[in-house]
C-alpha cells in the first residue's frame, strides 16, 4: 500500500519560514496601511521579520508536515 502525502496548506506557504532550530519565522503585522498616525519608532521597529511564540507557532506547524 502506498503511503499518502500530506498537504502543506497554501497561505502557509507564503506567509512563514523555518528557522534551523525549527523555530517559526514571519513578517511583522501591522503595517498594511494608516501609517501616518504611528509614531516613526513605531514603523521602524515593524520591520523585517519576527518570530512566533511557542503556542502559536505550534498551530502553524501542523499546516506544514515536512516543513518549508
Amino acid at each position: 500500500m502506498t503511503k499518502i502525502k500530506l498537504k502543506t496548506k497554501s497561505s502557509v506557504k507564503k506567509r512563514f519560514h523555518l528557522t534551523a532550530k525549527g523555530k517559526v519565522i514571519s513578517t511583522q503585522s501591522g503595517k498594511r496601511h494608516g501609517m501616518v498616525k504611528r509614531s516613526k519608532s513605531n514603523i521602524r521597529n515593524q520591520r523585517g521579520t519576527t518570530i512566533l511564540n511557542k503556542s502559536d507557532s505550534r498551530i502553524v506547524k501542523l499546516y506544514m508536515p515536512y516543513g518549508i
